[in-house]
């Protein structure tokens, strides 16, 4: 086996296994939503095929495909969203991972094209600030993409909800892209509660720039 096939036979294994979190944190139904990986120094990267049960998912079922989001190795049709993702990685190159879901709460900000605004320290802590939105874009294409790639430019969140659909989390790797998609639900669903409360308190912003490089830069097992 070349390294070329083990790391594909890893990424596969890996993403089957990051597809269960969406189902086991609630961030997906039926066969909606997606994560893809970048394969490291190919110009590659593998998703999930298109229209196939969470419970149905193998190694073998994960689509590779170029960075234009056309298959290149698999049986399966790719994800729709295929084309929004490759067109984030040729853009984005320190991303090794995109999530997209259509969470509940997420959604509901989406919805209303209104981003969630940085009212909680984890929010600071994962976000760097508010979670902001991206414009309305037709499935199938690279659109998306394009509107992930030009809302986030300048922004330190790692997610974008996009108008009228869902979210789009990013991550140096996979895993870290699942974390953000996480996250960003959890935070969507306690901003709204506090919203249907009343008006939330704002965190300056000289605090949330020290908890975003206190999150990134020291918490955790370094």
């Amino acid at each position: 086996m070349t390294t070329l096939e083990s790391t594909l036979a890893a990424l596969r294994v890996h993403l089957v296994d990051l597809h269960r979190e969406l189902v086991r944190w609630d961030l997906v139904v039926w066969t909606a939503g997606n994560v893809s990986a970048r394969v490291p120094g190919e110009n590659l990267m593998v998703i999930k095929p298109s229209g196939v049960s969470y419970d149905e998912l193998t190694p073998g079922s994960m689509v590779v495909c170029d960075l234009h989001g056309r298959a290149v190795e698999g049986n399966l049709t790719p994800s729709s969203d295929a084309a929004a993702h490759a067109y984030v990685y040729r853009h984005m190159p320190d991303v090794g991972g995109v999530v997209h879901t259509h969470s509940t709460f997420a959604s509901a900000w989406a919805a209303r094209a209104e981003p969630i605004p940085c009212i909680l320290t984890a929010m600071a802590d994962e976000f760097g600030g508010e979670i902001p939105v991206g414009p309305f874009a037709l499935i199938g294409g690279d659109e998306i993409g394009r509107g992930v790639v030009e809302t986030l430019a300048g922004h330190r969140s790692p997610a974008v909800l996009m108008r009228n659909h869902g979210v789009f989390a990013l991550g140096g790797d996979a895993r870290a892209a699942v974390k953000a998609a996480v996250m960003c639900e959890d935070v969507a669903r306690t901003a709204h509660l506090a919203c249907a409360l009343g008006a939330p308190a704002p965190i300056p912003q000289a605090a949330v720039d020290r908890l975003h490089d206190r999150y990134q830069n020291v918490y955790g097992q370094r």
